[in-house]
């Protein structure tokens, strides 16, 4: 039956194999093997159950899927091995050597010139010398292909589902948990399947932090900050909400100030500019409203990890780069906003500038 949902292309996982082929061997690597979900995902389209594993071996010419226990019905490798991955429905602890062991018997024992993420501990046993492909892969991973964008699109869709729903709610005395409950019901709808992920966020009179046992207060602000996942591709977009609907002229000033960064991003960001700049223009901007109250990153990648490449912040030395998938979340804490405003939009780099993926709005 065919899915009428987003996923991946399979001729498009080939060009990314392809890629991963050239950047490897440049590397010095003749092979990669790569076990991490979202990697196994990127090049194959198949994306094991969380508690199972999978892995995959790239070579010159072929791509080995190492699956759990059947066959899957997408997918784009030249060749698929499984194993059995539960023994009378119990999961097994040890599927990574199972995984090394099935490549074994079927004579796919990588060479001596191992590409993988990192330490990758069943790889050590293979291969007495691995190479880390891990930041070659990574970087890869930054310009999103037209499937890719399309799975981000969907996680996208989830959350302005899940932010009408918290204006039809929201009200003074509402539980946390009662908030997240709804949430999370009004992204499984949007999404026609259960999420693979969620956003961490879900606090009243809090710059962040999972629901709590807690009723929401007239005069507060209520930051939800939504991450859903759909099949392994992050969404990741903030609103702020008063939760009795008459904010203060304190919080409509400081909202104003937050919302003030956006026309600096849309103005500033295209391939070759600086994150760090675009990160102190937007702190200058913010520190101008309420000094030091903005204390965090401005904002990072998103795909198939919550964080990814770019990263607006000082800690790192990153440049746009076209096709980047980035979240910019500005925001202002302070005793008097009980407890602030955080704003969060996604954006997609393009060759002259940046298209904006996100819509709700975003009004207190």
């Amino acid at each position: 039956m065919t899915d009428p949902l987003p996923r991946l292309d399979l001729d498009l996982c080939r060009q990314r194999q392809q890629r991963l082929r050239l950047a490897a061997e440049t590397l010095g690597a003749s092979s990669v093997l790569l076990s991490r979900p979202e990697n196994v995902q990127y090049l194959t389209g198949f994306r094991p159950h969380p508690l199972l594993n999978a892995a995959v071996l790239l070579d010159a010419n072929d791509c080995f899927l190492v699956a759990p226990n059947a066959i899957p019905e997408h997918h784009a490798a030249t060749e698929v091995l499984t194993f059995e991955a539960q023994w009378l429905c119990t999961l097994r602890q040890d599927q990574g050597l199972a995984i090394a062991e099935i490549l074994r018997q079927h004579g796919r024992a990588p060479s001596a010139h191992l590409g993988v993420e990192g330490t990758l501990a069943h790889a050590m046993q293979l291969s007495p010398s691995c190479i880390d492909v891990e930041p070659a892969l990574l970087r890869l991973r930054r310009n999103k292909d037209a499937d890719e964008l399309a799975m981000i699109r969907h996680a996208i869709g989830a959350t302005e589902a899940m932010y009408a729903t918290a204006r039809q709610i929201l009200r003074p005395g509402i539980d946390e948990l009662e908030v997240f409950n709804a949430l999370q019901a009004a992204a499984v709808i949007a999404l026609g399947e259960p999420l693979t992920a969620t956003g961490n966020d879900y606090q009243c009179a809090s710059p962040g932090g999972a629901p709590r046992q807690r009723q929401a207060q007239a005069g507060e602000l209520y930051i939800l900050d939504l991450g859903p996942a759909y099949r392994g591709y992050f969404a990741d977009n903030c609103r702020t909400f008063s939760v009795d609907g008459q904010p203060t002229p304190a919080q409509l000033a400081a909202h104003a100030a937050v919302m003030s960064v956006f026309p600096l991003i849309e103005q500033q960001v295209r391939p070759g500019v600086s994150c760090q700049q675009v990160f102190a223009d937007a702190k200058t901007r913010l520190d101008d409203h309420l000094p030091g109250s903005f204390f965090h990153h401005l904002g990072h990648g998103i795909g198939l990890f919550p964080h990814e490449t770019p990263h607006l912040s000082p800690a790192w030395d990153d440049v746009f780069e076209e096709g980047d998938v980035f979240a910019v979340e500005p925001g202002l804490y302070a005793e008097e906003l009980r407890a602030g405003i955080r704003i969060e939009e996604n954006y997609r780099v393009t060759a002259t500038g940046v298209e904006k993926l996100t819509s709700h709005p975003t009004d207190l």
